[in-house]
């Protein structure tokens, strides 16, 4: 029994003429926070777009906790208790932070049907949350959307949570609670994939990273070893972690 929950192999994706994927070899384990890490351009959102089948792989395969998911529609891979949360949040600005909530929540039709235990334990990782639970989402910073945008993605509870770049634009004292928030996810026993940039969040949170350029993943293996390395770090990034 493998110990990936997620596993793509040679995916090749196309997007009209242009060939962005180069044979994706990336493996995320069971219960850890792996880090996708590249400079911009490498493939690393159309990777992530392409495993929720907003893209889909025009060769190679994608598994899932053992099934195949290459051919799946995004609806279906969302069915699988796999959350996307998208470099734009993807949040309904003229709907209340409520109501995000609301739709989101699969399982209920109302308010009062949400789990309540769930939506406490996230207010504990998100306070804004419930402070702006009646205002219209479009009105609150980037940081309290990035919040709810996460919210959003674990209102119900999730195998594999994907995030596209959480820390962009925000504070330095949102980024630490941003960091908090995604470590007690991971210690609950949430699969996690982040596409990051901010290095000092992917040191303090990435178990496991990949490295990718030119649409390939150029190293796969620890982030605490990555860390350590300055020459691997030049050599892959251009930059010191």
């Amino acid at each position: 029994m493998s110990t990936n929950l997620l596993e793509l192999k040679g995916v090749h994706t196309h997007i009209e003429a242009y060939h962005i994927l180069h044979g994706v070899d990336l493996a995320i384990p069971k219960g850890q926070l792996t880090m996708l890490l590249g400079r911009n351009g490498a493939g690393k959102t159309t990777t992530l777009r392409t495993i929720m089948g907003l893209w889909h792989a025009s060769k190679g395969s994608i598994h899932f906790a053992g099934k195949d998911i290459t051919a799946l529609h995004t609806p279906q891979i969302a069915g699988l208790n796999i959350a996307y949360v998208p470099e734009n949040m993807g949040i309904f600005s003229d709907l209340t932070v409520k109501e995000n909530m609301l739709l989101a929540a699969r399982k209920a039709s109302t308010v009062a049907h949400m789990d309540t235990a769930r939506l406490e334990w996230i207010f504990k990782l998100f306070p804004a949350v419930e402070k702006f639970w009646n205002y219209p989402a479009g009105k609150l910073s980037g940081g309290q959307k990035q919040m709810l945008a996460v919210s959003r993605a674990i209102v119900e509870p999730r195998e594999l949570l994907i995030v596209d770049e959480p820390s962009k634009g925000l504070a330095p004292a949102i980024i630490n609670n941003m960091i908090d928030a995604f470590d007690q996810l991971k210690k609950s026993g949430v699969t996690i994939l982040l596409v990051e940039q901010n290095i000092n969040f992917a040191k303090r949170l990435g178990d496991t990273v990949a490295v990718m350029d030119n649409g390939k993943v150029v190293h796969a293996g620890s982030m605490a070893a990555l860390a350590q390395d300055e020459a691997l770090q030049q050599s892959l990034l251009g930059l010191s972690l």
